[in-house]
């Protein structure tokens, strides 16, 4: 979609919007949402990040997912000045801003992927581009330590996100870098948040969400004292997805956690999946792009509990993805299931 597209569609006589979840556990799904819960996420983001009329907003994701199309209506909402870049791995690069006019722009609001952080991180003159931004959100994907270790001392506010599709972007924020950094969301004030006894995330958000949603993120929530204790505020931290929670022989082994576990000692691409088993009900495999599969083994040994212990490595050519860069969790499990037969 282009902004022209988008435009057209915003400013029709409908009053919602057809956008696409991004897939990361199944097939994209269409979702109708309404133009005015929209601009109320785009008020609550821009309110809390202070930007003003003016001020300059780069869109540098695609317009066929929420978050690229709230970037524009955050412009909207605020008179923010958008500079368009055409979406790629590195939108900060000269070719990228000229072709927007915009090479010695500077640019107060940026909303990014983890990949275009980590590409624009690589190229000095990127990279000092990436340093001006005074606003810089992160989403779409986890952020690894890696990054989050380059982005600590950045001078302006480097925050991740927390959202979906459904809440319309972010409905919680964490700061990535200064004396605020945190592993802990902290939630706008017009959201709440709350666990179902599955310890699964329930968010509710009536300014962007018409009803409760009740997540398959699992999370830990925290209360915090504000104002001499007259206050409090409930922020979280995710565990993982209750539908990357794997059951091996009574034993739930929560697929995320095992990933990050072995992300310092692994180098190439690889996954954590699960096939069928009779004995146990489900069995811990790994997929991955070396083709020494038993020096993965021996640092699986090494590094993981045993019950974390992939009982098949598999070699594959790469790690499915959906268009977001996030794991595409149902066809890794697909491609483990082929790959055993």
């Amino acid at each position: 979609m282009t902004i022209e597209e988008f435009l057209t569609e915003w400013n029709n006589a409908d009053t919602r919007v057809l956008v696409h979840t991004s897939g990361s556990t199944g097939k994209p799904k269409p979702l109708w949402v309404e133009k005015s819960r929209m601009l109320n996420s785009a008020r609550i983001t821009c309110d809390f990040l202070r930007l003003k009329a003016g001020d300059t907003a780069l869109l540098c994701m695609p317009l066929d997912y929420i978050a690229g199309k709230m970037v524009v209506v955050r412009s909207i909402e605020r008179n923010l000045r958008l500079i368009n870049v055409k979406p790629s791995g590195h939108p900060l690069s000269d070719d990228s801003l000229r072709q927007a006019n915009a090479l010695h722009e500077e640019i107060t609001f940026a909303a990014m992927v983890p990949l275009q952080v980590y590409n624009s991180l690589q190229v000095p003159q990127e990279r000092e581009r990436l340093r001006k931004i005074r606003q810089l959100i992160i989403g779409g994907g986890a952020i690894e330590d890696n990054l989050s270790e380059a982005l600590k001392d950045f001078p302006h506010a480097v925050w991740s996100t927390y959202g979906m599709t459904e809440t319309l972007s972010h409905i919680a924020l964490r700061r990535l870098n200064g004396d605020s950094a945190s592993d802990w969301y902290e939630p706008f004030d017009s959201v709440e948040v709350n666990l179902n006894t599955d310890g699964c995330l329930i968010i509710n958000a009536p300014a962007v969400c018409s009803k409760p949603l009740v997540t398959n993120d699992r999370a830990e929530l925290q209360t915090i004292s504000l104002s001499n204790d007259k206050h409090k505020q409930v922020r979280f931290r995710i565990l993982g997805r209750r539908d990357n929670v794997i059951d091996s022989g009574g034993i739930k082994i929560q697929i995320e956690e095992v990933e990050r576990a072995l992300k310092a000692h692994l180098t190439e691409e690889y996954a954590i999946t699960s096939i069928r088993d009779k004995k146990f009900g489900e069995r811990v495999v790994l997929l991955t792009t070396s083709e020494d599969t038993d020096s993965i083994n021996t640092i699986c040994q090494r590094i993981l509990p045993k019950y974390w212990q992939p009982r098949l490595i598999l070699h594959t050519t790469s790690i499915p993805q959906t268009a977001t860069g996030k794991p595409a969790r149902a066809e890794i499990k697909a491609l483990a299931d082929t790959l055993c037969q």
